[in-house]
């Protein structure tokens, strides 16, 4: 009975970032700058002008400012520490804890939204309603280029074979979460802009919490997504679909080659790992089983066991 193991190269590294790493970080930084800028003229013009509209849509730009800096943070210190030792497979899901953490202040703003706007609704305030349709599109126009700029691959991943398209799996789910920060942005400057429009034309002041709450409830139905997403990359968890083992055992099991154990996980966007034990009546080489699974790309570490009988 012979026991023996390989990996996919030598010399072997931990390098599993996603291929649009430093893209994703440049633009991050980008969009963060873009709405520090934004944040800071608007609260100085609303203490200039003594506008608590525009005050307060800098302050709530703040709180997507901070959480979009979680990403970018986890770019660079993912980046720095791409070949550290200590990081057993490499810092490529670094960028799904950030992406995790990003999501609960997201459910934390969803909340805030939601309480905000229940206030209003039973306690009204009055509503100047040209500036704050200035402000709302003004915040839109700004959101909708920081939306532009962090648009990319967290749309659509494409496995790497001809036959298969996954969708959510294997995405950068940082870049994920900065998006669904601008998008919640934009969402509720829309909300904003209609249910202020409406109240100007008609004089339904209700509209603007109402739409509040709408806006909180769909935040909070993004930011579950991206928990549930991020969550099960950080606890190797599969989800359905991921056809990779099927996809193993299709390529390692022919003739008496059979696989005894086998573990797939996920590595970073577009990276994963696989431990894979297989015992057989005639063993080839380890070069053999390295050879029928090159053709699966984002299999980028793999160990090799074979035990003959």
């Amino acid at each position: 009975m012979t026991d023996l193991t390989s990996r996919l190269s030598t010399p072997h590294d931990h390098v599993f970032l996603g291929d649009s790493h430093e893209r994703n970080e440049r633009r991050t930084w980008l969009v963060i700058a873009i709405t520090a800028t934004m944040m800071v003229a608007e609260i100085v013009a609303g203490n200039i002008f003594g506008s608590m509209a525009l005050v307060a849509d800098g302050w709530h730009m703040s709180t997507h400012a901070a959480a979009m800096l979680i990403a970018a943070m986890a770019y660079l210190f993912a980046r720095r520490n791409v070949r550290n030792p200590r990081f057993t497979f490499g810092t490529g899901k670094l960028g799904d804890l950030a992406g995790f953490a990003s999501a609960v202040v997201l459910a934390l703003i969803a909340l805030l939204i939601g309480w905000e706007s229940l206030i209003r609704l039973y306690n009204p305030v009055a509503i100047s309603f040209p500036q704050a349709i200035s402000v709302a599109v003004l915040g839109l126009a700004v959101n909708l280029l920081c939306a532009w700029l962090l648009r990319g691959d967290h749309h659509h991943h494409h496995h790497g074979h001809d036959h298969h398209d996954h969708d959510q799996h294997g995405g950068d789910n940082n870049l994920r979460a900065a998006y669904l920060h601008v998008l919640a942005d934009a969402l509720t400057s829309v909300l904003a802009i209609a249910a202020l429009v409406m109240g100007s034309l008609y004089g339904l002041n209700w509209m603007d919490p109402a739409m509040g709450i709408v806006g909180g409830l769909v935040i909070a139905r993004w930011s579950v997504g991206l928990i549930r997403d991020t969550g099960r990359v950080l606890m190797d968890y599969l989800p359905e679909g991921e056809d990779l083992p099927d996809e193993i055992r299709a390529a390692i099991e022919t003739g008496s080659d059979r696989i005894t154990d086998l573990h797939v996980w996920q590595l970073g966007p577009g990276h994963h790992g696989a431990i894979v034990s297989i015992r057989s009546d005639a063993p080839q080489s380890l070069q053999a089983y390295r050879d029928r699974l090159a053709h699966i790309h984002d299999l980028s570490h793999l160990t090799i066991e074979v035990e003959a009988g």
